[in-house]
């Protein structure tokens, strides 16, 4: 798996959400299921499978903010003269020239579109240089060439 890095900012943001989901957000669900469970017959009563479902979700939620924050890395990478997650690539795919943010998801920016370090395009470019073209397949089975342009910092 691709290494993670994140802003200060998006760090802070997905911490904050995490002990939101923990505290609250727990809390909230719980007393949701306690007063479907009042309802009557769990079998046939939506408002608590409904509230099931939604802690389930956010059980998910908290399992991935988890894992993400575990492992990622805070700041801004070495300048490596190659491409990496966290830094910003400009890229000529098959003729447009596009400028992303290699990295999570999770890492939301104002000005610059996001590319997941683990998609296939993110991937094939990761470890590029400058000039470096690079193939990959699409999931749906599309081979593109994508040349690296320019690698920045954000």
């Amino acid at each position: 798996m691709a290494e993670t890095w994140l802003s200060q900012e998006a760090y802070d943001r997905l911490t904050a959400e995490l002990e939101q989901l923990t505290s609250v957000g727990r809390e909230t669900i719980s007393a949701e299921i306690e007063v479907a469970r009042e309802h009557g017959d769990l079998r046939e009563n939506a408002e608590y499978h409904a509230a099931k479902d939604e802690q389930g979700k956010m059980e998910a939620r908290i399992r991935q903010l988890q894992s993400l924050l575990r492992d990622a890395k805070i700041g801004e990478p070495e300048d490596t003269g190659e491409v990496r997650p966290g830094l910003v690539v400009v890229l000529d795919i098959e003729g447009d020239v596009e400028t992303y943010l290699l990295g999570s998801r999770e890492d939301e920016h104002d000005e610059l579109e996001i590319l997941s370090a683990s998609s296939p395009m993110g991937t094939a470019i990761t470890g590029s240089k400058v000039g470096d073209t690079v193939a990959f397949q699409t999931p749906g089975g599309a081979a593109i060439e994508v040349t690296v342009k320019d690698i920045q910092h954000p």
